[in-house]
Formats: C-alpha cells, sequence, structure tokens
C-alpha cells in the first residue's frame, strides 16, 4: 500500500537506463505539449517523485476503458506510468476478490489519506435512483464513490460516461445515471473523455499530477487543454477537401476513395475537441477518419443524444459557443456552396444549382 519508492528508484528497479529514463521525460513532456526545456525538470520531478496510491473504481461502464489502456505494448509511455503508481484497487484487474478486495480499497484509503488519486470509469445511478441498477458488495455506485473520494487528492474521471454520464445515461436514462462531476463537488476533478479515451491521454493526466503535483490546466468542461484544446476538425488531414467543398456522399464513392471530407456522412469532427487525429489509435497507426469512418463525437456530452451517426448536423451540439456555431456553420455552407460550384464546372451543366441552406446539409 503505502510505498516510499520514488519513481526514479522504481523505473531503474524494472531495468529503464538513465538514456532510457530522459527519453522517458521528452515523451511524456511532448505528450503534456511542454517545450523540450522542461526535459529536465520533468526528470528531476520524477527523480524524486513518490509512487501515488491509485484507486480505481468501475461502475456503470463496459470496461472499454480499462481495455484501451491495456491495449498499450510495452516499454511505451503508458506501460512505464503505470509501473510508476501504487494501484492498489481496480475492479477488473486486481487479483483479490470479495471482501480482500474490499480491504485493499479500505486499507489503501486509511494508509494514503490525502494522498492518493481516485480513478473512476463508469457513471452512476444518481441520489434518489434504484440503488439496485448497480451495486458493487452490497455497496451502491453512489455510497463506494463518495466514501472513497472523501480523502483522495484528486478526482480523475476516465471516459464519457464517467465524465459526462454516457450511454447510461441517454434517453430515455432508466437508471437515473449521472456523471462524477454531477456528485462530487468537493475535489479536484479531471474528466478524460472518450468512448474509450486514447491510453496516452488517461497517462499524461497521470504524469503531469506526478511531475507538478496538481491536475493540468482543463477548459469549461474540466478536460486537459493540452489533449482537448483543438477540435477534431482543426487537426484533421481531410480538412482542405472540407474548405474545397468536397464531400463524400456514401462510403463507397468516388469521394470517399479519394479521401475527401466526412462531413455530409455524419462526422461530428467541426465540434468533437480530442486529440484522435494527432495521438492516434493503436500505437498511432490511425484514427477512425483515417479508416474511413466519420468522428462519432464521442469526448463531447450527450454524444448518444446529439444526432444520428450517419446523418450530418445542421448545427453544432449545444456545448458549442454560439460564435463557434456560426463559424462551422458557415463554413459548411461556403463548403458545400465551392463543391457545387466546382461539380457544375465539371460537367458543364448550364442549369443553376438550388441554394443550399444549413438547414439542408447533409440530405442531399
Amino acid at each position: 500500500m503505502a510505498d516510499s519508492t520514488t519513481l526514479g528508484e522504481s523505473l531503474r528497479r524494472n531495468g529503464v537506463s538513465r538514456r532510457g529514463f530522459l527519453k522517458f521525460c521528452a515523451a511524456t513532456a511532448s505528450m503534456m505539449a511542454l517545450p523540450p526545456s522542461m526535459i529536465p525538470r520533468i526528470a528531476e520531478a520524477l527523480e524524486k517523485a513518490r509512487r501515488p496510491s491509485v484507486i480505481w473504481l468501475s461502475f456503470q461502464e463496459c470496461t472499454g476503458c480499462t481495455e484501451s489502456l491495456t491495449r498499450s505494448h510495452a516499454p511505451t509511455v503508458e506501460g512505464l506510468i503505470f509501473d510508476s503508481i501504487s494501484l492498489d484497487y481496480h475492479h477488473t484487474l486486481q487479483v483479490a476478490s470479495g471482501e480482500q478486495a474490499e480491504a485493499a480499497r479500505e486499507a489503501a484509503m486509511h494508509e494514503n489519506m490525502g494522498k492518493y488519486i481516485v480513478v473512476v470509469d463508469g457513471s452512476i445511478p444518481g441520489p434518489g435512483s434504484n440503488p439496485g441498477y448497480s451495486t458493487i458488495a452490497g455497496i451502491s455506485n453512489y455510497d463506494m464513490l463518495m466514501d472513497t473520494v472523501k480523502g483522495a487528492a484528486a478526482v480523475v474521471s476516465v471516459g464519457t460516461c464517467a465524465a459526462f454520464g454516457g450511454l447510461p445515461k441517454a434517453r430515455p436514462n432508466p437508471s437515473g445515471a449521472v456523471a462524477i462531476q454531477d456528485v462530487v463537488k468537493d475535489k479536484p476533478i479531471v474528466n478524460v473523455p472518450g468512448c474509450p479515451p486514447i491510453p496516452q491521454v488517461i497517462t499524461g493526466v497521470l504524469a503531469h499530477y506526478l511531475v507538478f503535483g496538481k491536475l493540468p490546466e482543463l477548459d469549461s468542461l474540466k478536460r486537459p487543454l493540452a489533449f482537448y484544446g483543438q477540435s477534431i476538425h482543426d487537426r484533421c488531414y481531410r480538412r482542405p477537401f472540407y474548405d474545397k467543398g468536397l464531400f463524400a456522399e456514401n462510403f463507397n464513392d468516388e469521394g470517399a476513395r479519394k479521401g475527401w471530407c466526412l462531413y455530409r456522412l455524419g462526422c461530428k469532427g467541426p465540434m468533437t475537441y480530442n486529440a484522435c487525429a494527432t495521438l492516434k489509435w493503436g500505437l498511432g497507426w490511425s484514427w477512425p477518419v483515417e479508416s474511413g469512418h466519420g468522428c462519432l463525437g464521442c469526448s463531447e456530452p450527450d454524444f448518444w443524444d446529439a444526432g444520428g451517426f450517419y446523418q450530418a448536423l445542421s448545427i453544432p451540439t449545444s456545448n458549442v459557443t454560439r460564435t463557434a456555431a456560426a463559424a462551422v456553420a458557415a463554413g459548411a455552407v461556403i463548403g458545400v456552396a465551392a463543391g457545387l460550384a466546382n461539380k457544375a464546372k465539371k460537367s458543364g451543366a448550364a442549369k443553376k444549382h438550388q441554394t443550399v441552406t444549413v438547414d439542408q446539409l447533409g440530405k442531399g
């Protein structure tokens, strides 16, 4: 439980050389969007940092967030980070079960009072809901959460279910599911949404906490700006086609084969903030849009209720500011108009094209 081993000592114990350690620090700096000048400071901080106790709670979820994390290959930044924390309780990964498992959680809380980190994936049935929808060891999710976070230094909500309620909260929300931030009001919280989140984003938040002893800078939805500061659309390699008005109309037409923009096939990239386009998935091999499928907007609140996956939204979802919504709508109109003009020029058609309004986007 309580562990006085420093992170530097732990890495050396696992056979990481000084050179490997500095590479690790450089990767950590890059992952957290910090300049190279911060590498020495990161190295010094990590050398002295104690292995923090982490209690990972899983509630109304599909285990996809844990699966995402465990799909990494050693010796990655993810592996090094998780070799360097004391993961004292995790419903899926722990060996203990039954009373022994709950005893481990209680011990971690008492031995690390005020210092441990609580990581949560999954939503919970909110206060007033039937606790029978989700219980562990006869304890309701709500009671276990509130009991565990009372001595925590910080809370990390991993995955869209924990951050915003996710699929369990989708209409008609039979279990009365709520996000962690809806009930935990007296602790620092960082949301790491995604269905599931990218592994480097989860570990990047923990790395930042190890280095600086505090959570990273957050946006208005409590997401780390280093990973959620730009939209999928802004970093997408298909963006030039959007600007030219070149859109795929179905998943097997000429546009789709040429890599044109997928906005009219339901891509939610313009109103979704995440690092998928830069960090990618599977050790950086690909990501949904690169694989030919539009972004589902899974890192945004209420994405299950935001609109059909294969129908373009005429305007962005409600969490986008009015100015940003107007910009996206205007950009879409300009893009479609440019595409129609280009098509008319190629075909030599003399017939005038019908004016396309924002409400008609994605219906043609």
